[in-house]
């Protein structure tokens, strides 16, 4: 038996009866030879994590625009601290461990600069919605390895997809990805807003910390325990009515206070003119856009090229650009 082989043998004795197992996945867009060493979904997490777009997740913002200080979150620890969370629920239900960290390493790849506020921007400037879940796909569809993609199995791509917007993946492992995306987010922006200075730990509404706890590993672990616990030998992903309510409370809270907040928020018009006056320019000039982007042209169009371009690049690399395009070298004084 190869390796792969023993593995999947493994998940067969070892994982619920409800879990996604590799040998059962419904495959690839395109066909390709398994692999002695690995099984399908060890592939999909190792192809995303090496994948240019993965990388570029350093560089991308998750709240605050262009933070000063080393321990703000961007989209990459995010993707991790996602990804961690959601191992630990999948490793205590029994289910497919690989599937659930492939669908969470990739689910946030298609985020644009300045995160919602780029998003915002290009929803405003193309006239259509641009959806961050969607634009992942398209990421590991077409985008990476020059249009080739990443070919990445069906229900990978599903949680993908499917880890916001109204679709549910089949997968309880893709719906796990969904619930520790916002398990995730939640409290770790509860931390860098209190490093930045506009939230307290007190200011969290005393009904909500009574249920869910004090402290930020207090909360993610009430949260956490309460899936294990109420899905823990049914084929469901869910929470006890209390835990999920005192959650969506929290992130309403968070929305109030943080989210709309003008100090978390006050560079966003300037973020959203970045974006918007980039697609313009390459809407203008596409012969500036990168080479890897020309072919597409014609087989796409212009605005779906540009919006690909403009919404892969990190925030650094959009200033620059912008500093590159639109403002004017400075006088050299000697």
């Amino acid at each position: 038996m190869t390796i792969r082989e023993v593995i999947e043998q493994r998940e067969e004795v070892n994982l619920a009866p409800w879990a996604a197992k590799a040998s059962q996945s419904r495959g690839r867009g395109r066909p390709e030879p398994e692999r002695e060493d690995r099984t399908c979904y060890q592939r999909d997490a190792d192809r995303i994590l090496h994948s240019r777009s993965f990388r570029r997740l350093m560089h991308k913002t998750q709240v605050f625009l262009q933070p000063e200080g080393d321990h703000y979150r961007t989209r990459m620890t995010h993707t991790l601290e996602v990804s961690r969370i959601a191992r630990t629920i999948a490793r205590a239900l029994c289910l497919n461990e690989d599937l659930t960290e492939a669908a969470a390493m990739g689910h946030d790849l298609g985020h644009t600069p300045f995160g919602h506020a780029g998003e915002a921007a290009l929803t405003e400037i193309m006239g259509i919605p641009f959806h961050h879940n969607e634009q992942s796909l398209r990421v590991v569809d077409k985008l990476e390895k020059n249009g080739l993609g990443l070919n990445l199995t069906y229900e990978v791509r599903r949680g993908i997809l499917c880890h916001s917007g109204p679709d549910q993946a089949e997968t309880l492992e893709g719906q796990i990805v969904r619930l520790s995306d916002r398990i995730a987010y939640i409290n770790h922006d509860i931390d860098d807003a209190m490093r930045a200075g506009i939230l307290r730990n007190e200011d969290i509404p005393p009904e909500i910390a009574a249920v869910l706890g004090n402290t930020h590993s207090q909360r993610i672990n009430t949260l956490v325990s309460d899936v294990v616990q109420t899905s823990m030998g049914r084929p469901v992903i869910e929470m006890t009515p209390e835990i999920e309510s005192a959650m969506l409370a929290l992130r309403a809270f968070m929305f109030e206070h943080v989210y709309r907040n003008p100090v978390a928020k006050g560079e966003e018009s300037k973020a959203r003119r970045i974006i918007q006056e980039l697609y313009r320019y390459y809407i203008a000039h596409p012969e500036k856009l990168p080479e890897d982007f020309q072919p597409q042209l014609d087989l796409e169009g212009m605005p779906r090229v540009v919006c690909d371009y403009v919404a892969g690049m990190t925030d650094k690399y959009a200033v620059y650009k912008f500093e590159e395009i639109f403002v004017p070298t400075a006088w050299s004084i000697r």
